[in-house]
Order: C-alpha cells, then sequence, then structure tokens
C-alpha cells in the first residue's frame, strides 16, 4: 500500500500537472470502484483542480464548487500520467480522468479490487472520512506519545493503524521500527520515555529521508515505481537478507495477510519471534485482513 512518502510524491507530481487544470471526462470501468453516490461523479466534468492533500493514505483533489474527489488505492492501485497528445499506455485502467492539460489514470494490480473513488459535496463531509491518525511530523513529542499509550497495543499495530498515526503502513513500519532498534511486539503501555523517544525520532527521520529518495528517483518525471519494496530497505521485505547494520539474517512473522520483518539482534535481542505465545497475541491485537485494519 503507497504510504507517506509515496502518496506525498503523487501529490507534488500531481500538483504540478493538474492543479488549474479542467477536468473535461471520466470513465469508469469497474461498478464497485467508485463508493459514494451523492454528488453524482459525473459532476466534476468541466470543473478546474484548486487543491491536493493527502488524508492520511489518501488522495484528496479538490475542485471549484468545493467538491473533493478521494482515491485510496490500497495496497495495488497505482496512479499514471500522459500528457496531452502523448502516447497512452494500453494497460487496462479502472478510471480514466481527462483534462486539459493531459490524463490520469488509476489502475489496480492483481484480482481483488480495493482500490476506491469517492466524491463529497464539500470539506466538512470530507473530514467525515478522514481517518483522524495524529500527523507525526507535524506533532509534538507529547503529542505523540500520548497518542501512542492511549491503549496497549503492539508498536507494529500502533504504528499502523490509520485512527492512530496518519500515513504509516506496513513497509515504513518495519523501517521505522529497525531505525528505533525496538520490537515490534512491542506493548505500547510497557514503553519507558527513552524508547518512546527513540521511535519518535526515527519516524520523523525514516518518513522524511524515504520521501527525499522517492522524489529523487521519480527525477521530476511522474512516479511510476510505486512499491512497498525497495532495495535500499533496511528490513522490510528482505527476509533472509543481511541486516545492514549487524550483518544478522532478517526474519519475519506471517499472520493472515500480515507480514512484518525484523532484526533479531538489533530489534530483539536475539530472539526469533515465532512462539505460541506470540501467535496468540497476534490474533488478539492484529487485523486479519487490509479492510479489517482500515476500519480500526
Amino acid at each position: 500500500m503507497p504510504e507517506l512518502p509515496d502518496i506525498s510524491v503523487y501529490l507534488e507530481a500531481l500538483d504540478a500537472r493538474v492543479r488549474g487544470a479542467r477536468l473535461e471526462g471520466i470513465k469508469l470501468t469497474h461498478p464497485f470502484l467508485l463508493r459514494t453516490f451523492d454528488p453524482p461523479i459525473a459532476e466534476l466534468n468541466g470543473l478546474r483542480v484548486e487543491e491536493l492533500r493527502r488524508v492520511g493514505k489518501r488522495i484528496a483533489i479538490r475542485f471549484e464548487n468545493g467538491y473533493w474527489l478521494v482515491v485510496h488505492l490500497m495496497i495495488a492501485g497505482r496512479l499514471h500520467w500522459f500528457p496531452a497528445g502523448g502516447k497512452k499506455s494500453a494497460r487496462q485502467a479502472l478510471a480514466t480522468f481527462t483534462f486539459d492539460k493531459g490524463t490520469l489514470t488509476l489502475t489496480e494490480a492483481g484480482t481483488k479490487r480495493r482500490a476506491s473513488l469517492s466524491v463529497f459535496r464539500d470539506e466538512s463531509a470530507l473530514k467525515l472520512h478522514d481517518p483522524g491518525g495524529l500527523e507525526v511530523l507535524e506533532a509534538s513529542y507529547e503529542e505523540f506519545k500520548s497518542r501512542l499509550t492511549a491503549s496497549n497495543h503492539t508498536l507494529k499495530r500502533a504504528l499502523t493503524a490509520p485512527r492512530s498515526f496518519s500515513g504509516i503502513g506496513n513497509a515504513y513500519s518495519d523501517e521505522i521500527l529497525h531505525r528505533a532498534g525496538l520490537s515490534p511486539v512491542q506493548l505500547t503501555q510497557k514503553m519507558d520515555d527513552a524508547a518512546i523517544r527513540k521511535l519518535y525520532d526515527a519516524i520523523r527521520v525514516v518518513l522524511p529521508e524515504w520521501t527525499q529518495r522517492l522524489r529523487d528517483d521519480a527525477k521530476g518525471e511522474f512516479p511510476e515505481g510505486v512499491t512497498a519494496f525497495r532495495k535500499d530497505m533496511a528490513v522490510h521485505g528482505r527476509f533472509g537478507k543481511p541486516c545492514p547494520v549487524c550483518g544478522t539474517s532478517v526474519q519475519r512473522i506471517r499472520y493472515a495477510e500480515n507480514e512484518t520483518n525484523y532484526c533479531p539482534r538489533c530489534q530483539t535481542g536475539g530472539k526469533l519471534l515465532a512462539d505460541r505465545a506470540l501467535s496468540r497475541l497476534l490474533k488478539s491485537d492484529w487485523p486479519r485482513t487490509i479492510e479489517e485494519l482500515e476500519k480500526l
């Protein structure tokens, strides 16, 4: 699932291309992509884009008259841009938005259709669908600590819950926890101030660092290589490969649709997280599906 760094770079690319552009046509090819019916999406036709915003892991586009189009890419949704007059991809798009400056398409890999579009009449309606996660890059340490310890969950669950923290998902939570040297199954209400400070500082380094890396990779073009697995990541998606800090083989925990990667030497004191007690903990604390996570 594209997370804060990916969404931020998408937004920068879109802002440079569609702000001020007039929407001339909309084509939807999947009946369940659009999750709202009032106002009709056709009412966006002919309107210009006035603002773009990140809402958690969603991309929100404000048009004239205050309408908002919200794109939720979920796991496999991706955006593509084709300048006006340029060649378009033959790839089947779930949605096509034709602007006077070019064409934006939404595609989704695989057969599960999880990506979604929503249209809201005004900002108050948009706010009702904001998960409300804390923007950690804007929050003070005390605000972060209060949100983290408000309930007792594993760090992995706490970081990825949309109503707790905004924009952090499976991939970057692994990277953040590795940078902080913390176990993914550490319980939030059993952390001391030093550990919470490490986590807070790690988030505020990892997310901007990866945003800049993705920005540099795009080189001013529209980002096409959006993926949850990158070769320069420390642990995420690197099961069995050496930790870049200590050389220990990266380990993983799998539960239902969730996976977390960690270094046992850097994060868990050498312990492998694979016993029955852990399985019981995961069953009680981790959602089984992405949809369950989104509803938390």
